[in-house]
């Protein structure tokens, strides 16, 4: 993390002397073209400012965990699940993910979906759907027809 106060933006999702990281380990878990960068990281706030960005027909991991966050879309549309429910998503909508709550974030195919994260620093590993919980979350065809995994 840069100790610059500012960081400008260098072209739509990266900003100067922030990495874009892996945003999982391959193989660790299901997920297709996206990206992680830790924008502003403060121990004495307990929390992180972080920017995905799911590829154009990518997605993030369906997973859930104890800890709550929010997200906001900054660019791109796409669609998320969020428990049972699956909406459509594009610039500024503010979406909030309660614990232990199933959810996946898709880009469309027409480009990118851009979002912040915030997040505790420390905070639990996501679990991923067992078969019994992908049969549950598949009972609903509108959710059946959205994760991948």
């Amino acid at each position: 993390m840069s100790d610059a106060p500012i960081r400008k933006a260098t072209a739509a999702g990266r900003w100067e002397t922030v990495p874009v990281h892996e945003y999982k380990p391959e193989g660790s878990a299901p997920f297709r073209d996206v990206t992680r960068q830790v924008l502003f990281s403060r121990p004495e706030l307990a929390c992180e400012w972080r920017y995905f960005e799911v590829a154009a027909g990518g997605h993030s991991t369906l997973e859930r965990h104890e800890h709550v966050h929010g997200v906001m879309i900054l660019n791109g549309r796409g669609a998320c699940l969020v428990g049972q429910e699956v909406r459509s998503v594009g610039p500024h909508d503010l979406v909030e993910i309660a614990p232990h709550t199933w959810h996946q974030f898709r880009a469309t195919e027409a480009g990118p979906l851009g979002f912040l994260c915030l997040v505790n620093v420390e905070r639990d590993r996501p679990a991923l759907p067992d078969e019994a919980d992908l049969e549950a979350l598949r009972a609903d065809p509108r959710v059946a027809a959205f994760i991948r995994v």
